[in-house]
């Protein structure tokens, strides 16, 4: 249901190969851990065995006595920040907690922590170095679960954190960070008018963004403090604002070059590696590499929250929602910061509710802090509401999706969060799932199958583009948005669009801090939407600037020339000896007529699409052992207009196989100590190609009208519906309902044998 067949532009909605598809796959693209410089030293970091320890003292001695040992660094390298909460990242701040994160001060807060690093001209050098270096801890007591943590009794992590947003403010710490509220109409009249009343408990468990490549950084400082870090992040920019603030440097001293990146899905939305790598080369004037292992990724770096959820829902007889009430409890790890306010905004905006209340706490555990992962808060929220909602499709006797049909939110339906959606496509996927084969072809004994829909925001934000026109007539697209799923590709196809030239002839690339103004991260859904309008911006400017170099060649004003299929024309009416011009005549004769040609656009973009997104599952369940295998899936989604088909179909795909893995398999696990058991992909089960079907997609496009060509986000949604998906398709095969994720074979068997008995 692609724009196959129904094409309104000669490059957009096609599927050309990806620009860098080539390199990637003959192992010639540079990630993170793949630079090397001369003189570089190989850096590692020591870390906390520990869940909750003070640090009493820390003796480098040792380490400093070893040949080959250039440096040492810990809390102390590190200015003291002070805690003040600012716009960065995908969401708001702190850098002292950021600094605390990447590098213990006062108490290890969880274990894997960082408390010291060291330099050395070789890694096993390093490596040894950090068995000699002494840390005398003070162990404490230490809390993993959300709701244990939330106890008036529970280990204090921060003795300074006062719960915000309770009136009247409380004098005592705790672990509760802040406690947010959304309300809409009269919730409690709501339950009282409706007739079937829903009210049940949901648990996640945390599970991480499981990229392929581990974090790695290379910093060079030179003696005048001038600054390189190589490194894969989703922002160079962001990794430029934060070793700057972090190290007490200035922006202008840093550079930061962007390695290709082996995935992201949020993780890499934040810093671990650079500051310490930075820290380290400022002591040995000497280049230093960093890269985690596997272990510690998973140990040391943040995956998103678990959560505790009591949902509340009210309805008609006729299966009309007239009240709805959440309660979210986020595990945010060591520091503040989880996504329990997207989770409130998120959960119940499908649907279109006058009585509404969402309530989330943000609570800190000594786990790693956690960190964006594809949607923030919003798979864990809408777990909950979309599996009270088959519930309740089930206690009225109704089809799922036409309940949900029935009270789809459409324009001019008002959010929980505030505003009135503007064009959305939500009916339109509920229309096409219920229209889908799969959802009706027959069903086996112990298979089921669930659907479940979700939404996301979708962000803009700060973006620059600029396009060089070369001699030949060729163009250079230069954006700052890191590349992750495919955007190289979108926004060459959109500068070849908008120019009229082939697109062979455009070169998309991803520039430095120094070669390209700012431009907030890769998250948020937002870089073919945003950077994409700003391409489309810098593209139009060189049309312009096209224009006025043929009417200086022929003479006439800019008025009198039509710039079409990248040549120029006179416009209509001209009689006199002028032709044509092509671009590439036009850019041989740019010395003549006004000097090189280069289109720019540096914007702050609002508009974001909303989205939607509804999926099919079916699973087929073993009641001997609890084992549950997915055996068909479909992901319908509103993607405005898919500028690259194929990778909007990727995104569609990877989301709902993470989603898949999240219901299923994902979690970490701890022992009585605090210490994870489950820190590598062998123990950590995340699907792989023999776990699943092949996913179907089922592209809708209801053009968003703030985009040149209409695009919404994509990457996001399709992670939202999965966790409910799954949960209502095993409710539905094996007739128990398990409200705690993973729904692991033991978990599920252990369910079934409690309802046979």
């Amino acid at each position: 249901m692609g724009n196959e067949g129904k094409q309104q532009f000669k490059w957009v909605g096609t599927r050309p190969v990806r620009p860098d598809g080539v390199d990637k796959v003959t192992g010639q693209a540079n990630y993170g851990a793949d630079f090397t410089l001369p003189g570089m030293l190989a850096g590692r970091v020591l870390r906390s065995p520990h869940a909750h320890a003070r640090i009493k003292s820390i003796d480098a001695s040792r380490a400093l006595a070893l040949p080959g040992v250039r440096a040492v660094i810990t809390a102390a390298d590190f200015p003291e920040l002070p805690s003040e909460v600012v716009a960065g990242g995908e969401s708001p701040v702190n850098y002292r907690h950021i600094s605390e994160n990447v590098i213990a001060r006062h108490k290890a807060l969880y274990e894997g922590q960082s408390v010291a690093a060291v330099a050395a001209i070789s890694a096993s050098i390093a490596e040894a170095a950090l068995a000699l270096i002494t840390v005398d801890y003070e162990v404490l007591p230490h809390v993993i679960d959300v709701r244990a943590a939330m106890r008036p009794d529970a280990p204090i992590l921060h003795e300074d954190m006062i719960t915000s947003g309770v009136e009247p403010k409380p004098t005592k710490a705790s672990n509760i960070a802040a406690r947010t509220e959304f309300n809409m109409g009269d919730v409690e009249q709501g339950f009282k008018d409706s007739d079937v009343v829903i009210e049940r408990e949901y648990t996640t468990q945390p599970v991480h963004q499981g990229y392929i490549e581990p974090h790695a950084a290379i910093a060079s400082m030179a003696a005048d403090g001038m600054t390189t870090i190589w490194c894969s992040s989703q922002g160079q920019f962001m990794i430029r604002e934060f070793c700057a603030k972090l190290l007490h440097l200035e922006d202008a001293q840093l550079r930061v070059i962007p390695a290709e990146i082996g995935g992201g899905f949020g993780g890499k939305t934040t810093v671990y590696l650079e500051p310490l790598a930075v820290a380290l080369s400022r002591k040995t004037g000497k280049p230093v590499k960093l890269v985690m292992s596997r272990d510690e990724v998973f140990r040391a770096s943040g995956p998103t929250s678990g959560a505790h959820m009591t949902v509340k829902i009210g309805a008609k007889r006729d299966g009309t929602l007239v009240a709805g009430s959440l309660e979210l409890a986020y595990q945010a790890g060591a520091f503040p910061g989880s996504p329990a306010v997207p989770g409130c905004m998120t959960a119940f905006a499908p649907y279109d509710m006058a009585n509404a209340k969402a309530v989330g706490y943000d609570v800190v555990s000594n786990r790693a802090k956690c960190a964006a992962y594809r949607a923030p808060g919003a798979p864990i929220s809408s777990f909950a509401v979309e599996s009270a909602l088959d519930e309740l499709a089930i206690e009225l006797g109704m089809d799922p999706l036409a309940l949900r049909l029935k009270n789809a939110a459409k324009e001019g339906t008002r959010a929980l969060y505030g505003p009135k959606f503007p064009i959305i496509g939500f009916v339109e996927t509920l229309e096409a799932a219920k229209a889908h084969p799969h959802y009706s072809a027959p069903l086996k004994a112990n298979q089921g199958r669930g659907v479940a829909s979700g939404f996301w925001f979708n962000i803009g934000g700060q973006s620059t583009a600029a396009i060089h026109i070369n001699e030949d007539g060729t163009a250079e697209v230069v954006t700052g948005s890191p590349d992750i799923g495919g955007s190289r590709a979108s926004m060459a196809m959109m500068a070849a669009e908008v120019l009229g030239i082939d697109l062979a002839k455009v070169k998309p690339l991803v520039g430095d801090t120094a070669s390209i103004g700012y431009t907030f991260l890769t998250g948020g859904s937002r870089v073919t939407f945003a950077t994409g309008k700003a391409v489309c911006e810098a593209a139009n400017d060189i049309v312009e600037q096209l224009r006025a170099r043929a009417a200086k060649l022929w003479k006439c004003g800019i008025e009198d020339v039509i710039w079409k299929d990248g040549v120029a024309y006179p416009a209509q009416g001209q009689t006199d000896a002028r032709t044509q011009l092509s671009l590439a005549e036009i850019a041989a004769s740019a010395a003549r007529t006004g000097g090189p040609i280069t289109g720019k656009a540096a914007l702050n973009v609002g508009g974001a699409g909303a989205a939607f997104g509804t999926h099919i599952c079916d699973v087929e369940v073993d009641p001997e052992t609890g084992r549950t295998s997915v055996v068909r899936y479909t992901v319908v989604q509103d993607v405005g207009r898919a500028i690259h088909p194929s990778y909007v179909e990727g995104q569609m795909q990877g989301g709902a196989v993470q989603g898949i893995g999240w219901a299923l398999n994902e979690e970490y696990v701890y022992s009585e100590q605090g210490q994870m058991q489950n820190a590598g992909f062998l123990d950590y089960r995340m699907p792989v190609a023999s776990d699943l079907p092949m996913i179907d997609t089922v592209i809708v496009e209801v053009p968003n009208p703030t985009h040149p060509f209409g695009v919404r986000g994509v990457g996001e949604v399709p992670i939202v519906p999965p966790l409910a998906a799954v949960a209502n398709a095993v409710a539905r095969a094996s007739g128990v309902r398990v409200n705690d994720l993973p729904i692991s074979p033991p978990r599920l068997l252990s369910a079934l044998q409690k309802a046979k008995a």
